[in-house]
């Protein structure tokens, strides 16, 4: 058994969603992540707070929700407020571990927020898109801290594959292999949901493909699976000087993503104001360390996560107490003393897109999920029966009684964590008040 408190390396790509993994998906090639799920716990059900790069994370370095934290929407966008809420990592400061945090950053620059870091690369300073760059400073930190006693937590924030974006460079875009169209961009009828999702399309940066060919589809979906590789690859370069520096079996070792892509589903792509799964769940792979009791095998959970439990996890490793958070420790499952709580739902927050505010929340059971639109409607899937979302029950007279649960669920849910979604104004495009009344009312 272990008596010093372990390590943690902490990775996260930026925009991979849940099945962007070859143990999911075999046109994915990360052997590295493979063989890490092999060795560890998968959350197979595990969500962002929101699908945007900012407001997630700063739910994953503070264990709060958005509404909480105050960063409702990206850096420098609508709600990009900075994180002035201290994070996990002063709090391991504090209990004694050396930390670092090197890559992308994306949480502004408060004194309070960027606090806890002995060693960052784009925290504090101009921020990298250079994941070879973050990869060279980990394995430098790693061997440098390789013979010391005191533990270390060391951050990993890799940009890609959110490299997806540079497809809009492609001048003929045309697939090297054959990557098949998923079922959801054949049958999805996008008259079906909010108009938001077809206009994000075809006046946003879904222009550089919506009116495409097949072969222009299947090569994004191509584009996107080589950007996942590079990732993949990068993190194999750092688990192999974790396991040469000799910390492999005291570290507690962490793969996860910030949100996911629509990876082409639904005549999408990228990210936008939709709330489907392959915007909101993301890979969550938790390898204890090997000296804390537990054989290192593969184990699935089928458990709501969501990012706000990382903080309560990595806190319960390390043997600290942290303020309250959102979330709860996955400590006794990881470790397999015991079995993971029950959470009848998660909840799902979403606040704008550049200047364009489209307030949306959704509560997503194990069954169903509800999206709830301030001004554009809104969509409810049962999920048993149609897993891939294409049928939006939401003015479905056999689901009524269904939705309504869901939806006052919700709404207490708003109030009790003092979220401030009823107040929220969407606006145009450009960023002009909507004064339409809500059309999903209460």
């Amino acid at each position: 058994m272990m008596t010093r408190k372990p390590n943690i390396l902490f990775i996260f790509s930026d925009q991979q969603h849940w099945q962007a993994v070859g143990f999911e998906d075999a046109t994915f090639r990360t052997p590295h992540l493979d063989r890490l799920a092999s060795e560890g716990a998968v959350l197979k059900n595990s969500f962002c707070t929101t699908p945007q790069c900012s407001p997630s994370r700063s739910s994953i370095m503070t264990g709060l929700y958005p509404s909480k934290t105050g960063v409702l929407g990206n850096i420098e966008a609508a709600g990009g407020n900075p994180l002035r809420t201290q994070t996990v990592g002063a709090m391991l400061q504090k209990a004694g571990y050396h930390t670092a945090y090197f890559g992308k950053w994306h949480l502004g620059k408060d004194p309070v927020g960027t606090a806890g870091w002995d060693e960052d690369f784009g925290v504090t300073g101009r921020e990298t898109t250079d994941d070879r760059e973050v990869t060279r400073r980990a394995i430098a930190f790693l061997e440098a801290m390789g013979s010391k006693t005191q533990p270390f937590a060391l951050f990993l924030s890799y940009r890609n594959p959110h490299d997806i974006y540079h497809f809009s460079r492609e001048t003929n875009p045309t697939p090297k292999s054959h990557i098949a169209l998923p079922a959801t961009w054949h049958n999805k009828d996008l008259s079906t949901v909010p108009l938001v999702q077809k206009q994000f399309m075809t006046e946003d940066q879904g222009r550089v493909i919506v009116a495409a060919e097949d072969p222009a589809w299947q090569r994004y979906r191509e584009f996107y699976r080589e950007k996942v590789k590079l990732y993949d690859d990068e993190l194999g370069h750092v688990l192999k000087a974790l396991n040469e520096c000799g910390q492999s079996d005291s570290t507690l070792v962490i793969a996860t993503s910030d949100h996911g892509d629509m990876d082409g589903q639904h005549r999408l792509v990228y990210k936008g104001p939709f709330m489907y799964e392959h915007m909101m769940r993301v890979p969550l792979i938790i390898r204890p360390p090997a000296l804390a009791g537990r054989s290192r095998n593969s184990a699935t959970a089928d458990f709501l996560a969501v990012n706000v439990d990382l903080v309560p996890t990595m806190a319960d490793f390390a043997g600290i107490v942290v303020p309250d958070t959102d979330g709860v420790s996955l400590k006794p499952f990881i470790s397999g003393n015991a079995q993971l709580p029950e959470r009848e739902y998660v909840i799902g927050q979403y606040y704008s897109k550049q200047r364009w505010v489209i307030p949306i929340r959704t509560i997503r059971t194990a069954r169903y999920k509800y999206n709830h639109y301030r001004t554009h409607g809104e969509e409810l899937y049962d999920l048993a029966h149609d897993p891939e979302e294409l049928e939006n029950l939401a003015h479905d007279a056999d689901y009524r009684l269904v939705k309504e649960e869901l939806k006052a669920t919700l709404k207490r849910w708003i109030k009790s964590h003092d979220d401030p979604f009823d107040s929220q104004i969407p606006t145009t495009r450009d960023g002009l008040a909507l004064t339409t009344r809500c059309s999903a009312t209460w």
